[in-house]
């Protein structure tokens, strides 16, 4: 048995601050941030707190699969942005959803959280020790930036995805994930976010694609076995760069990017979110699915729709 998607969700903060309202701020404009990231606007949780972003994409998810929330057994929550050390976050959604039945825990890995977390459930699942997961990638990332520091504020934003996996016949597929500490002064956090860019733009430009072959090798599949690649939504030309390196059209490399900015380990989720609630996503279809980030950590996984 594998684990399979079948219902997925977004917790969206309602304010919205675009370029303009940032330009206000630092000394910055529209022109100098759409040329260097490709957002446009994020969005910032005001009245929402992590684990209401989460409740809601959570909710939402289960409203898709007409799993009841005492279904679940197991909740795993992603962040690097929780409301409190204690209770982790993912407790306080299965309070939240009334999912008493299910084992709840938090996981870190930044913005290659989400993908961490689907191989940590494929593991729970393949094994047989659970039959429902509620996959959960939550940030309320602007508590932790510095919003006089343009080189960060600009890319951040608030928001959180969910993906219901349940046990099913399939192809299991094997990941590819990996972790560099040596490397981790790059992107750290104590009170606000700090980041190397330059260093961070090398790294995940060749190490996305370089894992990207991996998990492709692994499984015996091509570049023509993908129908999209998704990717964390850090930068505009982070993900142009990988399609470059891959030698892939840029129209399989779906963004949102221009939206909602970088919401860390909540990015891939909201935009698996969106494909699915758009029809863009078919059954049978083949997705590559790549985080990277902080740690330094990245890894990909294939998603079989």
């Amino acid at each position: 048995m594998i684990g399979k998607i079948c219902g997925t969700g977004s917790g969206i903060p309602v304010k919205i601050m675009d370029n303009d309202d940032l330009s206000n701020m630092v000394d910055t404009n529209d022109a100098w941030i759409r040329e260097r990231t490709g957002v446009e606007k994020r969005h910032i949780a005001e009245s929402e707190s992590t684990v209401s972003m989460a409740v809601e994409a959570g909710r939402q998810a289960l409203a898709q699969t007409g799993i009841r929330p005492e279904e679940l057994d197991m909740i795993v929550v992603s962040t690097m942005s929780p409301d409190a050390v204690l209770p982790c976050t993912a407790c306080e959604v299965q309070k939240a959803i009334g999912a008493e039945g299910a084992v709840c825990f938090d996981l870190q890995a930044a913005c290659t959280g989400f993908i961490f977390a689907y191989n940590t459930a494929q593991a729970y699942i393949q094994s047989n020790m659970c039959r429902t997961v509620l996959l959960i990638g939550s940030e309320r990332l602007s508590r932790l930036v510095d919003w006089t520091d343009r080189g960060t504020c600009i890319l951040f934003g608030d928001g959180a995805g969910a993906a219901v996996l349940k046990a099913a016949e399939g192809r299991a597929y094997l990941p590819a994930f990996h972790s560099d500490g040596k490397r981790g002064e790059a992107l750290t956090c104590d009170r606000y976010i700090h980041m190397d860019g330059r260093a961070v733009f090398q790294f995940a430009v060749t190490r996305v694609p370089e894992v990207i072959r991996e998990v492709l090798t692994k499984n015996e599949l091509l570049m023509e076995d993908v129908d999209y690649f998704v990717l964390h939504q850090a930068n505009r030309r982070i993900v142009e760069a990988v399609a470059k390196r891959l030698r892939q059209p840029i129209e399989k490399f779906p963004m949102n990017l221009q939206e909602y900015g970088n919401t860390s380990s909540a990015s891939i989720p909201i935009l698996l979110d969106e494909m699915n609630r758009s029809g863009k996503l078919k059954k049978g279809q083949k997705l590559v699915v790549a985080g990277f980030g902080a740690g330094l950590s990245w890894g990909a996984s294939i998603v079989e729709w």
